[in-house]
């Protein structure tokens, strides 16, 4: 028995007679190719869609923007690594027709086009709605932090900053203090010499120009963090850990988990997202009445309210409940309130009364309801509290609707439950499937663009895997006829 082995390199074989030979008809980049070229681009944005006079003639846009989408799904991000395959990869070869851009043209290519590369996302989505593919019931919602090209250390906030600047003033000082030694000193006693500490005192008045700089930005600007590579970045938390980047907001649809919509944000939690997400999902749907998932990180009441003025039902988790021991029989949800006396009564029979009120931003959001005096002499407090003063439970204002919809959520867990199955299946493909868990270009508006390749590609995929290459193809092609009249 011998090993399998290949073919001797010198043999003389008849190799395909055409480029299009080499690409079978079930390959999806077939899929790819027919999209972008059913596409207007012009109508789109793009630069360079129609040739001027003069000039040195452009690249079609349809063949970067080919060439960029491709690369996504394959784990090619970088303009670098896409010229490279350019050279040898033969399904890059067929999509390009042989072209070989440089990474600067790739690259300057995605950033200009920023817009268009949003727009041809939203093309996408537009199709598959016309489709059918999108089941209009049942969205979830969820948000997933993406690291930014900006490093912790090119971070600032403002005690960062006054720590590094009193850090200069002390080495300066330092230095100068050094000088005047070296005046009283012998040559050979001297640690450095009078040019080299002038040298180093002017390297650090550089530097303290610089973070007052960023000081005064920072004020400016009203933020209370500035980043010097991605100024839009922002540092969040994400999985434990702590690091610059951005926020990313996705719906869900639950039929064929195809992406509907998303939006990048610099905010590192996700309150404020549910009614702008939800309202945005119901404008694409046509105003039709859906149902929405999401986690507790969306429990606001304001949001919640506006989903069901505008026909919406949100299912989302509440906040976690607990207290400052961890004593689980003594959590807020044991406290229970006495409509009639508007009272709560605690695990120890005792009633607490309504006392300070809540405000956020000048308005009135609740009340603490507590009764210090039962609290001092209770046999339970270490178990309850850790509080000097005593046990206080906060009941928001609208509470009552609150209660309505933690009921609606917890009589639905069934439902519930498949949040996760729906909204983190994209991001699991994007990020641990395709490597894309961080952003190479800076900027907001070029993150965007960067975001939307990633969800496309993912929404192509799943296209395909529900409707079948052939058929999206023959869709594609009379898509594509239509423009081109």
């Amino acid at each position: 028995m011998r090993h399998i082995e290949g073919m001797d390199r010198n043999q003389i074989t008849f190799l395909p007679t055409s480029i299009d030979e080499y690409v079978g008809e079930d390959n999806p980049i077939r899929v790819l190719d027919a999209f972008i070229e059913s596409l207007d681009l012009k109508k789109l944005g793009f630069r360079n869609a129609e040739c001027k006079e003069t000039g040195r003639p452009p690249y079609r846009p349809q063949d970067i923007l080919k060439l960029l989408f491709y690369g996504m799904p394959n784990r090619i991000k970088s303009s670098r690594r896409l010229e490279t395959e350019a050279y040898r990869n033969i399904e890059v070869i067929w999509l390009l027709k042989d072209l070989k851009p440089d990474f600067k043209t790739i690259a300057d290519f995605r950033k200009d086009n920023a817009k268009g590369i949003k727009a041809v996302f939203k093309e996408f989505t537009k199709l598959s709605l016309e489709l059918g593919l999108y089941g209009k019931e049942l969205v979830a919602i969820d948000g997933s932090k993406f690291r930014a090209c900006n490093s912790k250390k090119n971070n600032y906030n403002d005690q960062k900053l006054q720590r590094h600047l009193k850090y200069i003033e002390d080495r300066i000082d330092e230095y100068l203090k050094e000088l005047d030694e070296n005046d009283a000193a012998e040559a050979n006693d001297r640690k450095f010499t009078k040019e080299e500490i002038q040298k180093k005192i002017k390297e650090l008045e550089g530097r303290k120009i610089k973070y007052e700089e960023l000081q005064e930005k920072l004020e400016e600007a009203g933020e209370s963090e500035v980043s010097t590579t991605d100024p839009d970045s922002r540092l969040m938390g994400n999985n434990k850990n702590v690091e610059v980047g951005y926020n990313v907001q996705t719906t869900v649809d639950s039929k064929h988990k195809l992406i509907l919509d998303f939006k990048v944000t610099n905010n590192p939690n996700d309150l404020g997202e549910l009614d702008n997400m939800a309202l945005r999902a119901k404008k694409l749907f046509k105003d039709a009445e859906f149902e929405v998932l999401a986690d507790k990180g969306y429990y606001r009441a304001d949001d919640l309210k506006k989903c069901i003025k505008k026909g919406i039902t949100p299912y989302v988790a509440t906040q976690t409940r607990s207290n400052s021991t961890g004593d689980r029989d003594f959590y807020s949800d044991k406290f229970q309130y006495d409509k009639d006396k508007n009272v709560y009564i605690c695990p120890a029979n005792k009633e607490l009364f309504q006392g300070r009120v809540r405000k956020e931003r000048e308005k009135i959001i609740g009340y603490d309801y507590r009764n210090y005096d039962a609290c001092s002499n209770c046999e339970f407090r270490k178990c309850c509290t850790k509080s000097k003063k005593g046990r206080a439970i906060f009941r928001h204002i609208d509470q009552d609707f609150l209660d309505t919809i933690n009921y609606r959520t917890e009589a639905n867990r069934d439902k519930y439950r498949l949040r996760q199955c729906i909204v983190e299946h994209p991001f699991g493909t994007v990020k641990r499937g395709w490597g894309a868990y961080y952003f190479l270009t800076k900027d907001k508006a070029t993150v965007v663009a960067e975001m939307a390749m990633a969800f496309l590609a993912y929404n192509m995929k799943r296209a395909i895997s529900v409707l079948g290459i052939q058929k999206l193809l023959e869709i594609l092609n009379q898509k594509r006829e239509a423009v081109l009249v």
